[in-house]
């Protein structure tokens, strides 16, 4: 079993440097995919209600082979459900799919600016962990002006915003915004799917002077950005590999010479369902 470290949320929750997207994982290769990585170590989940897999996830949860309360499950409120009640009526619709007593991590999961309801579907999350039906809220996809607006309208700061992060895509300064707020970052897409990010000469030549892949030189830089990536597989070998990450380290200029490589977000699909790959 690998042991991933975790750092503390501004709420004081211990919180995972690397955790597992599920987008995908269903059915009973799903569930067993995800009993598999919580086996190899494995204790962040991370699911939302347009993945149409959070039952999978509470049965993965349930037939896991360590305690609930190591783990933590993510789920996210979509863009058709802001709006005060509304994100207390999809938390509760979560936790019935789940089968679970709570959520440890709530997100919202876009801004949904054209609607312009994300100011009130925060109220609704702070009066839901309020309630005890979740335990950490926070956002995903948020720009800095929309997270000050959170922070400003509630006094309530996000302990995470999970956005589209990857060497071609690193966010510096959403991540500088992030730390000088005590906010932590989560990496979706952290391997920059559908791009040929792997085959970079500089990742192909660091993973010789490191013996790992490069898959585990790009998980690394995450973790040193102070970032958690959330790589997804249904592959167990592959599981075991995205997770050991944690016993070599970068130098400084080897983080910056692998920032360097950007080139601008990829996604442009959905920012609702996006591959954590």
């Amino acid at each position: 079993m690998i042991a991933i470290p975790s750092v503390t949320l501004n709420d004081g929750t211990a919180f995972p440097e690397l955790g597992l997207g599920t987008y995908n994982l269903r059915g009973e290769e799903g569930i067993e995919a995800m009993v598999e990585a919580v086996g190899a170590g494995y204790r962040l989940l991370d699911t939302a209600v347009n993945y149409e897999n959070e039952h999978e996830v509470g049965e993965a949860v349930r037939r896991s082979p360590v305690a609930r309360d190591e783990l933590i499950v993510t789920s996210k409120i979509p863009g058709r459900h802001h709006g005060f009640e509304q994100a207390i009526d999809s938390i509760q619709g979560s936790l019935g799919l789940l089968g679970l007593d709570r959520i440890d991590l709530q997100l919202i999961h876009w801004p949904n600016p054209s609607v312009g309801r994300y100011v009130d579907t925060w109220r609704g999350m702070i009066e839901a962990r309020e309630r005890g039906l979740v335990r950490s809220i926070g956002v995903s996809n948020f720009t800095e002006a929309m997270l000050t607006e959170l922070i400003d309208a509630t006094g309530v700061t996000p302990v995470v915003n999970q956005v589209e992060l990857h060497p071609y895509f690193p966010q510096a300064a959403l991540r500088a915004f992030h730390a000088e707020h005590g906010i932590r970052t989560e990496s979706w897409s952290p391997l920059a799917r559908r791009s040929e990010l792997l085959t970079e000469q500089l990742l192909q030549e660091l993973a010789v002077v490191h013996d790992v892949t490069p898959t585990q030189i790009v998980l690394r830089w995450h973790v040193q950005l102070g970032s958690t990536p959330i790589p997804k597989s249904s592959d167990p070998d592959r599981q075991r590999e995205n997770a050991d990450v944690f016993g070599f380290t970068l130098s400084d200029d080897h983080v910056a010479a692998i920032s360097a490589l950007e080139r601008g977000r990829l996604w442009d699909g959905d920012p609702e369902i996006h591959e954590e790959m």
